[in-house]
């Protein structure tokens, strides 16, 4: 049985590219140039901004120097690692003018994550910022890559070039000057071109660079439209703008609405500054990370401050508990709640939820498929499944990417014989055409060949009243194969003393044999991406240094 998706089809342009897309009269959707009060940039910090047309401004004096200046050629790749920052889009809009591919990549990695970024894209330039300069220098060095080829995003740092002094030099030139938006090379469609370069969360051996077209995003945004709410007005710029999600959400979706951008660029982010700023900017639809929302739910700060802006919150990434959803519907009454579910390999979304699905009702749910786009579920012996049967999720639109880069073996791995993105995860589709993902397939628990979802049991312990955070992940055992061990926050106030049996017990009354905790540790904090999806590899990593069975760590607790 293959979903399909009950959107009509929309026409998707190919023969133009991101760019001009998004800063080029469109019939899509209003140009930025058309508006009396033009959207922006904004640093809740700060308070410094730049409009969407500023925006544009620069990314065309910038894509001119990087061109007459610095020799760069279509296809050249130059490697971002900085955090949210109004110059971000200025620097992703140049380069991609320019014909430059960008490759984004978290600016907390450390000395040998960023030589494997650079090594894996083959990086010519780099723009970093003040924090990280150091620690990409190093890295650089060891990839060959010159100093005087490294930048800063803004700011002048130890003699470094920045951002915002090439497109100083760019305006300089006049606007006669400026060169030429580098189009599609010739014969070429949008979807057979590389715009940006995104890596994934590295789950299975270190990160991939996704190779992500120009369609592959245009796509996305245009199957998005149909889903936001006309009340999104002012958006909340918390998501990494590295983060696929951030690509789509927070620097391109907001130029089609058009919506300004908050952004809170430092992490870790306290809460009374989120809070804050949703409330000072009025926001009605706060898009946030998983953690963030258990803080919303549980924190008593949420009181201080007047939030009845919100309409509803989104997320994605990891599941949220059924508990904590009902927390926060009971704290914000009146309010919705949407979600997606994609991948990087998506570009972002594959489901998200429907305007009249925007309620508490679907929150456990991941939505309906996005138009142009339709799914298989496949068991685990190859068979396709039917309405709510459980399975591999393998997805086909215009918005799923086109591989790795210079990777063709985990290209040919990712899709099947059909050309159907496997995305690893087990869900099923119900009867109104709404997703359900119940885990990571590679994540399952095999327990006496009988799988067991960490998501299921970490819904069930963050409904103990001790509890403000868990992890769940499989550890081996002799004789059952595998069994679940729990990592457990403990709520503030709380006493560990006797915890861990109290937890075991806790999920022996309410689950099954196979689905029984081997041990419990109570840790300081459960290691998440930014955005927001538990680190397993990390935990069971941990416990793998240690030479620990599930054995020999239950006989400790």
């Amino acid at each position: 049985m293959l979903f399909k998706s009950s959107y009509p089809d929309i026409d998707i342009p190919i023969h133009i590219p991101l760019w001009d897309f998004l800063f080029t009269p469109s019939p899509y959707f209003k140009s930025i140039n058309s508006l009396s009060s033009p959207p922006a940039f904004i640093n809740a910090l700060t308070n410094k901004s730049l409009t969407f047309s500023q925006v544009k401004e620069y990314s065309i004096y910038l894509s001119t120097i990087l061109a007459k200046n610095l020799g760069l050629a279509s296809g050249d790749v130059v490697s971002i690692c900085a955090p949210n920052s109004i110059w971000y889009p200025v620097t992703l809009f140049g380069l991609l003018r320019a014909g430059c591919l960008p490759a984004l990549s978290s600016p907390a990695f450390g000395e040998d994550e960023m030589v494997h970024v650079f090594k894996t894209v083959g990086a010519k330039y780099i723009i970093c910022y003040e924090e990280n300069l150091k620690i990409v220098r190093a890295a650089a060095r060891r990839c060959g890559i010159e100093e005087t080829r490294v930048f800063v995003l803004e700011g002048k740092t130890d003699g470094t070039t920045s951002v915002q002094e090439l497109v100083e030099q760019g305006r300089q030139l006049g606007e006669g000057g400026q060169v030429e938006s580098r189009g599609l090379p010739m014969g070429k469609k949008n979807n057979e071109v590389c715009a940006l370069l995104c890596f994934s969360s590295g789950t299975t051996g270190l990160p991939k660079a996704v190779m992500i077209s120009h369609q592959n995003i245009i796509a996305q945004l245009l199957q998005l439209l149909p889903t936001t709410s006309k009340d999104h007005t002012t958006i909340l710029g918390l998501l990494p703008f590295y983060h696929i999600t951030g690509v789509l959400k927070l620097l391109t979706l907001p130029l089609t609405l058009p919506s300004s951008v908050i952004l809170l660029p430092h992490t870790p982010l306290s809460l009374p500054i989120l809070l804050s700023t949703i409330s000072t900017y009025q926001i009605a639809e706060p898009q946030l990370v998983p953690p963030l929302v258990l803080h919303l739910a549980n924190s008593p700060l949420v009181a201080n401050y007047n939030l009845s802006c919100i309409k509803r919150f989104a997320s994605g990434a990891a599941l949220l508990s059924s508990s904590v959803l009902r927390k926060l519907e009971a704290r914000f009454p009146g309010t919705g709640f949407k979600q997606g579910y994609g991948m990087t390999e998506s570009t972002g979304c594959i489901t998200t939820h429907p305007l009249w699905g925007h309620t508490f009702k679907y929150a456990r749910m991941g939505g309906t498929l996005v138009a142009n786009t339709s799914v298989k579920v496949v068991d685990e012996k190859g068979n396709v499944v039917g309405v709510g049967e459980k399975g591999e999720i393998l997805a086909k639109g215009p918005q799923i990417v086109m591989g790795y880069f210079n990777n063709e073996k985990a290209t040919q791995e990712a899709f099947d014989e059909e050309g159907f993105l496997r995305t690893g995860d087990e869900g099923s589709i119900d009867s109104k055409g709404f997703i359900t993902i119940h885990d990571r397939i590679k994540e399952m628990i095999k327990v006496k060949g009988i799988q067991v979802a960490p998501v299921e049991l970490e819904d069930l312990l963050l409904s103990h009243e001790s509890v403000e955070d868990c992890a769940v992940v499989g550890v081996r055992d002799e004789y059952s194969g595998e069994r679940p061990f729990a990592f457990v926050v403990l709520k503030e106030g709380k006493e560990p003393q006797g915890v861990e049996e109290e937890m075991m017990g806790f999920v022996r009354e309410r689950k099954v044999r196979t689905k029984w905790l081997s041990g419990v540790r109570i840790v300081d904090a459960i290691p998440k991406s930014p955005s927001g999806k538990i680190l397993r590899r990390v935990l069971r990593d941990r416990l793998k240094r240690e030479g620990k069975s599930v054995n020999t760590v239950a006989s400790k607790l």
